[in-house]
């Protein structure tokens, strides 16, 4: 199985390539889109962070150590053209799977650490994504330490069955013994964060963000619409309608994200 060499925070601060904005289209030397942490330098949108760039952005520099990076789970049901659409997504992201797992710090602080990848086959929970997140949380709780997890995500993936749902319970339940071990534990729900991932670890935290105008939900909103024969608000889903409905702690611009993990991990740790 070859995987592309992974594209760091460097290679992007030295790329005059551009890429179309996700929200205008103007395009955008991928240069700039890293200088100002993939916030839109024309529009403002919060474009999204591959997994190992949003890491260097929070992490003290050097301090991530990846767990687990190669594992894969194959394809469990014989589900058609999924060994295919798995590699071309390998290809895209240069990852072997949909989650980064890790130890570091922040702020001088050791943690745990999830990031989600979004052009790994949109962030979607897969066993391979679950064995990963659950086993970060079982490393953490033996040995006392906090768990930090920014999700971006489609929801299950079809393409394993019901094999991609036992995830959610299987996940939770590591957060459950996580959380019952005293440790502390944040969810960054960025822009999308659906379905079967919204369902369970993403809304587990001890604190839950967001960043400004991102996705997060469970069932779009056309498919409740037409379910209900409601119609729905402008902004249904977004962060700031969570926010003011109470499923969401706090919304935090991008550029802040490092200073508050810090600060909530100072006072977990009691400093």
């Amino acid at each position: 199985m070859e995987i592309m060499k992974h594209k760091t925070l460097a290679d992007y601060l030295a790329s005059e390539r551009t890429v179309p904005c996700e929200k205008c289209k103007e395009e955008v030397s991928e240069r700039a889109l890293a200088e100002g942490q993939f916030i839109c330098p024309k529009c403002g949108k919060y474009n999204r962070v591959p997994a190992r760039v949003r890491i260097a952005y929070l992490t003290d520099a050097g301090s991530f150590r990846e767990m687990n990076e190669t594992v894969t789970f194959g394809n469990p049901i014989g589900f058609p053209d999924y060994d295919e659409k798995a590699e071309a997504a390998r290809k895209k992201s240069a990852e072997y799977e949909g989650v980064l797992t890790g130890t570091c710090t922040v702020g001088g602080l050791r943690t745990c650490l999830f990031v989600m990848e979004s052009k790994f086959m949109m962030g979607s929970m897969g066993s391979a994504v679950g064995d990963k997140i659950a086993a970060l949380f079982e490393y953490a709780t033996e040995r006392h330490l906090p768990v930090i997890g920014y999700t971006v995500s489609g929801g299950a993936r079809m393409q394993e069955g019901m094999l991609s749902l036992w995830q959610m319970a299987k996940v939770s339940g590591a957060v459950k013994r996580h959380s019952d071990a005293g440790n502390f534990y944040l969810v960054c729900a960025t822009d999308p964060t659906t379905g079967g991932v919204t369902a369970s670890f993403a809304m587990l935290g001890d604190v839950i963000i967001s960043e400004p105008g991102a996705l997060v939900g469970f069932a779009g909103k056309r498919v409740i619409e037409q379910v209900t024969g409601e119609k729905l608000p402008e902004n249904f889903q977004s962060a700031e309608f969570q926010l003011a409905n109470g499923f969401l702690d706090d919304i935090v611009p991008r550029e802040k994200h490092k200073e508050y993990l810090t600060n909530l991990l100072k006072i977990h740790a009691g400093k």
